[in-house]
């Protein structure tokens, strides 16, 4: 069935079967909402399981290209179900192949799905689970290339605040950022002069594969793939960018860029490093520099710098703000800095710690409340930026948001997923 064809028959199907949140989930919080899991892989299975320890929620059918991916899913979900007194899945809920996600959206037991598959999939996964009159947690980045962005923001606008669709920036919801940037958008640090980013990041491992087709092999090691993932800014530098956008509430208006792949093993297209200097508005000047190479994980940090003080907040390393107006989140700055006592007291080294269940609580809730999200705007304004950032990498000039947004560029991952059927 073709992709239009498809979500014209499934849009039309849900207008008639969408139903109040009260009459779907009866006493509303004591009902668990049902979920099914498009993507098996280490993210997906973290994101759900810890959705499932947070939130009110039943695993109900999961689908994946691979059996290996579907078996080591099936074990670890019913054991998340058990804790919960929920059922074991139904061994015909989960779902093998090409059309995988299709049957599972195609289920009338999912209320909500969690998109958790590579990067080349988003798009398309999530415009059919919104046809489908699905609530969709969708991992970032919304897509891998223009096309893709423009059809995710299309096909939010059609939500028509009916569905909730939230993308994976769980970073919004970690109290610590949150409370840094409420104090910057006060004016705590006055006027904004600019801004340094950076995502330090280890390589991703190989996955040796052995007796598998190219493309299966290139799949499972996507990170490698600039089709097939986005490269390594949209992957993870995306995070500090997204954080960016929501502080200076806009999107940048060009960008100029280096990068290249020295130290990559030789394997793929993507790029091990970027280092791009973005103008947003107000004469705001931005860098990111992002590595994903060698055996180490680096620091993640992003540092707000403006005419009363700065703002700064590592992923560990603390979250504070010095100059006219100080503060501290109270996130430890080091490990060394922790002693007994504090650590007995639950002083946190991370100030990611509540982000995941913070994130996953409010998507779950909205749906229980019929309070929806839409997401899908700044989702996609977060993945061009990122990607504005690798075209200005790529091609060695200076481009603009325009420019880049209405190149129509559209990425071919050249897979032929029919053979996994």
């Amino acid at each position: 069935m073709q992709r239009r064809t498809f979500l014209k028959t499934t849009a039309t199907i849900s207008a008639f079967t969408i139903l109040k949140p009260g009459i779907v989930f009866g006493s509303g919080a004591n009902s668990s909402i049902r979920v099914g899991v498009i993507g098996c892989g280490n993210r997906g299975t973290a994101v759900i399981s810890s959705m499932s320890a947070n939130t009110n929620t039943n695993i109900v059918a999961i689908a994946d290209l691979f059996e290996d991916k579907l078996l080591a899913a099936e074990n670890n979900f019913n054991r998340l179900n058990k804790a919960k007194n929920f059922a074991p899945l139904n061994k015909a809920n989960i779902y093998k192949g090409s059309k995988a996600y299709m049957r599972l959206l195609e289920n009338k037991e999912v209320d909500a799905v969690l998109i958790s598959s590579p990067a080349y999939s988003h798009t398309g996964f999530l415009e059919a689970a919104l046809a489908a009159g699905k609530h969709v947690y969708c991992e970032k980045p919304v897509a891998t290339d223009v096309d893709g962005i423009r059809r995710v923001i299309e096909a939010g606008e059609q939500v028509n605040g009916k569905q909730s669709v939230v993308i994976g920036f769980q970073i919004r919801h970690a109290s610590a950022y949150a409370e840094m940037v409420n104090r910057i958008q006060r004016g705590d640090i006055g006027e904004m002069l600019t801004v340094q980013l950076y995502y330090f990041s280890s390589g991703a491992a190989l996955i040796d594969v052995k007796n598998v087709s190219h493309d299966e092999f290139r799949i499972r090691n996507h990170y490698y793939y600039r089709a097939l993932s986005g490269d390594s800014i949209l992957d993870q530098g995306i995070h500090m960018l997204d954080v960016c956008n929501w502080t200076l509430k806009a999107h940048p208006l060009q960008a100029i860029g280096r990068g290249n792949a020295k130290g990559r093993l030789d394997i793929g297209d993507t790029f091990t490093n970027f280092q791009v200097l973005y103008q947003y508005p107000d004469d705001i000047n931005v860098t990111i520099h992002t590595t994903k190479v060698g055996p180490n994980f680096g620091d993640v940090c992003c540092k707000f710098i403006g005419t009363k003080g700065s703002a700064e907040a590592h992923y560990s390393g603390g979250v504070f703000i010095i100059g006219e107006n100080k503060w501290d989140s109270g996130i430890a700055k080091s490990d060394t800095e922790l002693t007994v006592q504090q650590r007995a007291s639950g002083v946190f080294s991370s100030s990611l710690h509540d982000a995941d269940a913070n994130k996953e609580i409010a998507f779950i809730q909205s749906i229980e409340t019929g309070k929806y999200l839409n997401e899908t705007r700044s989702g996609a304004e977060s993945t061009m930026t990122a990607l504005l950032g690798r075209e200005a990498a790529i091609t060695k000039r200076e481009m603009t948001w325009e420019e880049v947004y209405f190149s129509n560029e559209k990425l071919d991952p050249k897979l032929n997923l029919s053979q996994f059927d």
